[in-house]
């Protein structure tokens, strides 16, 4: 199975437990396992909470999410109207309340990064996901004849 979705959102923070929802669904079908899961909602939450805190809708006052599961990774991203500067992993204080968004992306991510496009940017992030997936699976295997 080769799930991916593309969600247009309401400009709202409700959406990002929205997107959240769909996500965990759609990869708990696929058969990834809780951790993978759970570091994916984490990176698409981060992405969409600082499209939402600091870049521009896109026309109709929405936000768009999308993730595509392939062989060994998965790839999520969102795209807003863009915002007055590029997104880039900041280096807070300790006694900061904010910043760490795009530093904990980058610390589950393989890697990450920001497309413009006409009219919006893009920032994604691609997570490692085992190759043996499936529904059924456990542990990012899939049961054997005997379990099936």
């Amino acid at each position: 199975m080769s799930p991916s979705s593309v969600v247009l959102l309401p400009w709202a923070p409700s959406s990002v437990a929205t997107a959240r929802w769909k996500l965990s669904a759609d990869l708990r079908e696929a058969g990834l396992v809780a951790a993978e899961i759970g570091d994916a909602a984490l990176v698409l939450s981060e992405l969409l909470s600082n499209a939402i805190r600091h870049a521009r809708p896109l026309p109709g006052a929405l936000v768009q999410a999308s993730w595509a599961l392939c062989d060994t990774s998965l790839t999520v991203s969102v795209r807003d109207g863009g915002g007055r500067t590029r997104p880039h992993a900041g280096h807070p204080s300790p006694s900061s309340l904010g910043g760490r968004g795009l530093a904990i992306v980058e610390c589950l991510a393989s890697t990450w990064g920001v497309q413009d496009s006409t009219g919006g940017v893009t920032v994604w992030a691609i997570l490692p996901a085992p190759p043996c997936r499936g529904p059924g699976a456990v542990n990012g295997h899939a049961p054997s004849a005997s379990e099936a």
